[in-house]
């Protein structure tokens, strides 16, 4: 075989090589299956929250800042849900053992008859462990869920949980700083009524 054989020959598998290394594949690896969506409507009849409020008017701050309302599991807009006040936003999450004490004080505050309106946001929770909490302490208030951590990060969360924030009429929002953690009803009303 002559040189020029040689060459050629090496020229031509170089080609083929490329034409394989380029040409298109339909054998490429599925991708990864979606998680299965988990079936809250067990969860959601056992923890029985009343709807969210769905309004258009609310805290500038908050207009935008899209959360999931635990009833239904619709995306609402957390201005919205909490319109121009007075009403006081919880923040709490299932990891949370002053949340857990807390959380009912809540329920029993929102159930007198001069109480403004109570609202929790959950954070860094799931939807279910979320769900599954309020029904085990019998709490029954209207609940978003801050999935993405926009609702933090507009509300200036700080550190240490719970936080409750009171949002006045008119929509200028105010961080409860004395007391933090509630422990009674009566820590609640002062809250409200303000410094």
């Amino acid at each position: 075989m002559t040189s020029a054989a040689r060459w050629s020959i090496a020229g031509l598998v170089l080609v083929v090589a490329a034409v394989i290394a380029i040409w298109p594949r339909d054998d490429a690896p599925p991708a990864a299956p979606e998680p299965p969506t988990p079936d809250l409507a067990a969860a959601r009849t056992e923890a029985a929250l009343p709807a969210c409020r769905a309004g258009s008017d609310g805290p500038r701050g908050l207009t935008g800042v899209e959360v999931t309302c635990l009833a239904d599991g619709a995306e609402v807009d957390l201005a919205g849900v909490l319109g121009r006040g007075p009403v006081l936003v919880n923040v709490w999450a299932t990891w949370c053992g002053p949340c857990k004490d807390e959380l009912p004080l809540l329920a029993r505050y929102a159930a007198e008859p001069d109480a403004v309106p109570v609202v929790g946001l959950a954070v860094q929770s799931t939807e279910a462990g979320a769900l599954d909490l309020l029904a085990a302490l019998d709490v029954r208030l209207p609940m978003v869920l801050d999935t993405g951590g926009a609702a933090a990060w507009a509300l200036e969360l700080p550190v240490g949980l719970p936080a409750s924030y009171v949002v006045e009429a008119g929509g200028t929002v105010r961080l409860v700083e004395n007391p933090r953690l509630f422990r009674s009803v009566e820590d609640i009303r002062r809250a409200v009524e303000g410094p």
